[in-house]
């Protein structure tokens, strides 16, 4: 009689445990892993993208990186970008999850809508606001909502050409940004508030805490861990901005509204050097990587304080 040992129920429940993850498993070692090791090994090459003539350049990219004043640059508009997001964006985000946690009418009505621009497409967005930022003429005349609407409210004095100034560009680009994003964190804010027991509401009220008091010692103080992933989320977002950008000025104000994928793109097909652009790729990704870990670690101490 072949009875199986308890060792061998065990692996068999291993097996079947990891048949449910493999095809995930598979997946992200495909369209993740791989593309990532790849890329960090393109990056110390100079290649065209096109030939298979590669030459071994070692760190030379990676030199050449660290002096490209343009990268930077790009990496500066991302910040800035991502700053916009993190205080208009969010502070929106959260005064209206505040007022739809409440008790108001039409409550669920205000959730769908808030939640209408991030589910949008980025390119129709991005024309859109396009059109409501644009600044022809047209019979003597601006056309565009937004100069239109300037013109009729006796402000001719402040029509611009707002995506074609570089100094006004790159904010509307982050503006824009941050309306289509922040439905995002009022949902993942709401759903935060909605934990919170209603309890502790109640004994604050009747301890005298007046609503400032209730929002900043019981409301932020249980809410700290949504709001920190709301806050990595919007910096991975922000940072990786790239369909609005092309969708709303394309690459014609140049640097003034370069953003790092759009520079790895200009790398890719303006020079032909993709083993340059895989090293800003690697660079880019380095800088992400570690924002999320210095997060991570603000989290945990502000979970254990």
């Amino acid at each position: 009689m072949n009875i199986k040992s308890p060792c061998w129920f065990r692996f068999q429940d291993y097996l079947k445990n990891f048949s449910f993850a493999l095809p995930a498993i598979l997946i992200f070692s495909v369209f993740y892993i791989f593309p990532f090791i790849e890329i960090f090994r393109l990056s110390f090459y100079e290649w065209n993208g096109i030939t298979p003539a590669m030459r071994f350049v070692d760190f030379q990219n990676f030199a050449e990186l660290m002096q490209d004043e343009i990268w930077w640059q790009s990496i500066g508009h991302a910040a800035y970008i991502t700053f916009i997001a993190l205080t208009f964006q969010n502070v929106l985000a959260f005064a209206l999850a505040l007022a739809c946690d409440r008790e108001i009418r039409m409550k669920r009505f205000y959730r769908i809508v808030f939640f209408i621009p991030p589910v949008l497409s980025e390119i129709v967005v991005g024309i859109i606001w396009q059109w409501i930022l644009y600044a022809g003429l047209q019979d003597g005349q601006s056309i565009g909502l937004l100069n239109y609407w300037l013109v009729k409210s006796g402000l001719p004095h402040l029509v611009n050409d707002w995506l074609s100034d570089p100094q006004t560009a790159l904010t509307c680009i982050a503006i824009v940004h941050s309306w289509k994003g922040f439905g995002w964190g009022f949902i993942m804010l709401l759903a935060g508030l909605q934990t919170i027991d209603r309890q502790l509401y109640e004994a604050a009220r009747v301890d005298g805490a007046s609503s400032w008091k209730l929002f900043t010692q019981v409301i932020i103080p249980m809410m700290v861990p949504v709001i920190l992933v709301v806050v990595i989320l919007t910096i991975l977002g922000s940072m990786q901005v790239f369909v609005l950008v092309l969708s709303m000025v394309g690459q014609g104000l140049g640097y003034h509204t370069e953003v790092p994928v759009t520079r790895i793109l200009s790398a890719m097909t303006g020079t032909n050097r993709f083993g340059y652009a895989c090293a800003m790729g690697v660079n880019f990704g380095v800088i992400l990587v570690m924002v999320s870990i210095a997060f991570r670690w603000l989290s945990n101490r502000m979970k254990q304080a």
